[in-house]
């Protein structure tokens, strides 16, 4: 089952993106993002559903070099 997670700048505190992992990332991963640049996550956080809802939010926290 696909994982939607944010991407959030662990400078600034604003999401970046969304993307779709595979599986839940871990908090070592190293992904590309849209504008093309390779990061690696500082930490993946996972909230509580909203009532009567299925689908989890996933923040994934990247510090980008730019």
């Amino acid at each position: 089952m696909p994982v939607t997670a944010t991407i959030m700048n662990s400078t600034t505190g604003q999401p970046i993106q969304k993307l779709t992992f595979g599986r839940m990332p871990k908090p070592w991963a190293s992904f590309t993002l849209e504008s093309g640049e390779l990061v690696t996550a500082d930490r993946v956080d996972v909230g509580k559903p909203a009532p009567g809802k299925v689908v989890v939010p996933v923040s994934v926290w990247v510090t980008p070099k730019k």
